[in-house]
């Protein structure tokens, strides 16, 4: 494969990254943020080259640190993903609901995919979050519960 080649497909690559409407963060052992997509700069306000190279935990001091360490230990040191759905946790980076209008609520419901990223040597130094707005599922599932509890208080209340 010729250099040029190489390089187009890496650029395309870099490309669809960039421009994929997930979040996607990279951090090494050391919980250093080495990848910052466009997602992530268009929800948090903080351009790649603000977080590059520095503690997710500085950035985001909100995110507990004891709990997200016990939560990617086994994907550093085993090798397999993680996960974290709204329902467990509503969202690891408090981003705003980018819908205000539309939308009931004040912030961004997340689903958050952990990955390993093995190097060429097998070993698994950086993790790969991939985070999901899924905001509008969270919204759909908590007014369906609002109205299965007043249909059942309906329900109570016309019981012959």
């Amino acid at each position: 494969m010729s250099q040029n080649h190489e390089m187009a497909e890496f650029h395309w690559m870099m490309d669809m990254v960039q421009t994929v409407d997930v979040g996607i963060v990279v951090l090494n052992k050391d919980f250093v943020v080495k990848v910052w997509n466009g997602f992530m700069e268009s929800h948090s306000g903080l351009l790649p080259t603000q977080v590059q190279n520095k503690s997710l935990f500085e950035l985001f001091p909100d995110i507990n640190s004891q709990w997200f360490r016990r939560k990617t230990r086994p994907v550093f040191e085993l090798g397999t993903r993680a996960f974290m759905t709204w329902e467990q946790r509503p969202f690891l980076f408090r981003f705003p609901n980018y819908r205000p209008i539309t939308g009931s609520e004040d912030f961004m419901y997340q689903n958050i995919t952990i990955s390993p990223l093995a190097s060429a040597t097998g070993q698994v130094n950086t993790i790969c979050m991939m985070i999901y707005d899924v905001t509008d599922v969270a919204e759909n599932k908590k007014s369906f519960e609002t109205l299965q509890v007043k249909l059942h208080a309906l329900e109570e209340k016309f019981k012959p």
